[in-house]
């Protein structure tokens, strides 16, 4: 899937070898450090080799870095730092994964805004995947002979089920997922036994919603939707 992606945005965005345009770049504010804490509030630690594709003027070869607690792509040119202008019609590939900023509703009609990776592109719906991190404040020791812990910063990972710019969060465990696609339990619990499903693993919650759209359009002809009979989670 990642591969065929990656063959349609080098048809239609030819890379470019000059330097980002300004327009896309911005001012990078001041982000936390959190000295002291174990972990990092990026994907990656230094900048990767990457694309930063624009649907206005093209494809640019880029040093890039997603910062998951501000959420947004960073470049360095020289010595200086710069995040990228966030809008929808500008993409970066980062370590082989697109990052496509996106203004989604939940299920609720709240707005849920921000960067997501797209891992399955389908006719009638697409799967993201999105980052974000869970900090742990440092905690003092309670008695002379104790140790402080120090702080901790933990990478998450959400991935929704997305449809018409309407999301909804895919649980990663078995009662969660069956609960959210409640309508066709019965036949999911069958399949996810036959086939050793393991929701955990990206591949695997791929083909869980691929069979539950084909057990839906099954049912409702092309024409039926994934989210309408599921509850409002998110």
């Amino acid at each position: 899937m990642r591969n065929l992606l990656q063959i349609l945005v080098l048809l239609v965005s030819p890379v470019l070898l000059a330097q980002l345009p300004q327009s896309l770049l911005q001012t990078a504010k001041d982000v936390p450090l959190f000295d002291g804490y174990q972990g990092s509030i990026y994907k990656t630690l230094g900048y990767r080799d990457a694309s930063l594709i624009d649907e206005k003027s093209g494809s640019f070869d880029a040093p890039l870095r997603y910062n998951i607690y501000s959420d947004l792509i960073e470049h360095q040119k020289g010595n200086e730092q710069f995040a990228i202008v966030r809008n929808k019609t500008t993409h970066a590939r980062i370590d082989g994964e697109y990052f496509y900023y996106c203004d989604f509703k939940n299920q609720r009609g709240s707005d849920v805004p921000g960067y997501f990776v797209l891992i399955e592109l389908h006719d009638d719906y697409r799967i993201y995947k999105k980052y974000s991190i869970d900090v742990k404040k440092p905690q003092q020791r309670s008695t002379p002979s104790g140790t402080d812990t120090p702080g901790k910063l933990a990478t998450k990972i959400t991935y929704f089920l997305e449809e018409n710019s309407v999301i909804m969060e895919l649980p990663l465990d078995k009662k969660g997922i069956l609960g959210v696609l409640s309508d066709k339990e019965t036949e999911l619990k069958e399949y996810i036994k036959k086939e050793k499903i393991k929701v955990r693993k990206e591949e695997d919650l791929i083909r869980l919603v691929s069979r539950y759209n084909a057990l839906k359009r099954s049912e409702s002809g092309p024409s039926g939707s994934l989210l309408s009979s599921n509850g409002s989670r998110n």
